[in-house]
């Protein structure tokens, strides 16, 4: 009597979660973010750290699928850190959690290997959709840091002489101290100035200062 096998129905992997180590030197912010994904059956918080050095560290230990990085911290930046990352996993997934929207920074950010850049202020709105986002393999930017990048997207950069102009002009010299240091004349550096001022719509000295923190160019 011939009998037909019946097949046996192979059981579904489970989907293993997203597993996400956070970096940033703010206790609340930490906590802020542990709460958002707890209980996402597809979201698992497996590390933190609260400076660049100990993100690095703990990457190399838990090799998560997503790294949450803050830019400004304590010895390590934040962009010394992702590189120092892609330099150990160059597949690693970075977004960069921050409250600077310059565009200058940003560039670095992405430019070092970050697939995102998320502002601080919309973690609640957006986090969680932009981890998942980034493990499909996108690249995203919040909303206000694409404006940022299209605003400057055609200005002109400034020569590595007018940074080192710039650097002085934020520490208070004046143009007399500024020609002493960088073994320029007056009329040399007044010629900077302007071409400085110009690049960067700055009213003068003061305002270019300001804009250069603001974008990213000078970091605080």
């Amino acid at each position: 009597m011939n009998s037909s096998a019946v097949p046996l129905e192979r059981p579904i992997a489970a989907k293993q979660p997203i597993r996400i180590l956070i970096v940033d030197d703010h206790p609340l912010i930490r906590e802020g973010i542990a709460a958002l994904l707890a209980g996402k059956k597809d979201l698992e918080l497996v590390a933190q750290a609260s400076s660049g050095a100990d993100g690095v560290e703990q990457f190399r230990k838990c090799k998560p699928d997503i790294t949450l990085m803050d830019l400004q911290m304590p010895g390590l930046h934040g962009i010394d850190a992702i590189i120092a990352i892609r330099e150990q996993a160059p597949d690693a997934a970075i977004i960069v959690l921050t409250t600077y929207s310059g565009d200058v920074r940003v560039r670095r950010a992405l430019k070092a290997g970050a697939q995102a850049y998320l502002l601080k202020n919309l973690l609640h709105k957006d986090l969680l959709d932009t981890i998942r986002s980034v493990h499909s393999g996108h690249k995203t930017v919040s909303p206000d840091v694409a404006t940022a990048l299209a605003d400057h997207s055609m200005d002109e950069p400034l020569t590595d002489r007018e940074m080192e102009v710039l650097k002085l002009i934020v520490k208070g010299y004046a143009n007399k101290e500024i020609a002493a240091q960088l073994s320029l004349t007056e009329e040399g550096v007044k010629s900077r100035v302007k071409n400085m001022l110009a690049k960067l719509r700055a009213n003068d000295r003061a305002h270019a200062a300001m804009i250069a923190v603001k974008r990213g160019i000078l970091v605080p």
